[in-house]
């Protein structure tokens, strides 16, 4: 037996797991999306497109996907930049302390965003008593409240992506810059920031497919006043057990991450290699 032909006998286990967890209900979602009373038809697609309710809800999704991304990234590139100039015990800790949530359930976390953003919680009475805002005032069912929970929930994975990139620049780079007469900030602009290009890459793309795709904190924080996709598809699984409008739902999600993601990994590419 050949060193080829071991290595895909090594590789069947996790190809056929693949295709049964993966391929297979991608498959099955693909001909429910396209399949009608009288065969294929693209009616689930048309009845879509044509509700300004279900346009607006795709909309909200692609636009708090990329605002959540952008927070991310702010929030995790100097935090991943400071974890990795710091001292190695020192590390450690802030290590643990970004890990540390993901131990705990999503549905946990968002149980208690639910508590600090309700109306009676600790910043709406906060705002309240500092007259910021009125008496009725509370963060629940919002835009912003579906954001400050999702970013906390995936802040994670755009740090310690950023991270695994940052350890490998060596910080004499750093020093030769600021010894040839760059500021830190032009230090960072310069060398930190297009070298660590494939970190914020990879964390961009988990951050953003992650949220686009995400159920459990949008329903909860949002609410069903403001939907997103994936509950909506949820919606009509479970509910109006319309399985073929669901998957089509699931195809039009698919094909509108896919279209904000190439162009977005094209021009990565273009700024790494410039």
């Amino acid at each position: 037996m050949t060193d080829r032909q071991e290595n895909l006998l090594l590789l069947l286990p996790g190809i056929a797991l693949l295709a049964l967890a993966f391929l297979v209900p991608i498959a099955q979602m693909l001909v429910l999306a396209f399949q009608g009373p009288d065969g294929w038809t693209l009616d689930q697609f048309r009845r879509f497109l044509g509700d300004d309710f279900y346009r607006a809800v795709l909309w909200r999704t692609v636009r708090l996907s990329v605002l959540i991304t952008a927070l991310c990234l702010l929030i995790g590139f100097p935090l991943a930049y400071i974890m990795a100039r710091v001292g190695p015990r020192a590390r450690l800790w802030l290590i643990v302390m970004v890990i540390l949530p993901l131990m705990t359930s999503v549905v946990v976390r968002t149980f208690g965003w639910m508590v600090v953003l309700s109306r009676s919680g600790l910043i709406p009475n906060t705002l309240r008593d500092m007259g910021l805002v009125g008496r009725a005032f509370s963060l629940m069912h919002t835009e912003t409240a579906i954001v400050i929970g999702m970013v906390q929930v995936l802040l994670p994975f755009m740090a310690l992506s950023i991270l695994g990139v940052m350890m490998r620049i060596d910080p004499r780079l750093e020093e030769a810059a600021r010894t040839m007469g760059c500021g830190f900030l032009q230090t960072l602009r310069t060398v930190v920031l297009p070298l660590a290009v494939p970190g914020i890459v990879a964390g961009s793309l988990l951050v953003f497919t992650l949220s686009a795709s995400s159920f459990v904190t949008p329903n909860l924080l949002g609410g069903p006043r403001v939907q997103v996709l994936a509950a909506s598809i949820y919606q009509q699984v479970t509910q109006t057990l319309d399985w073929n409008f669901a998957a089509a739902q699931a195809v039009i999600l698919f094909v509108g991450v896919a279209l904000v993601l190439i162009p977005y990994i094209a021009l990565a590419g273009r700024v790494r290699r410039g």
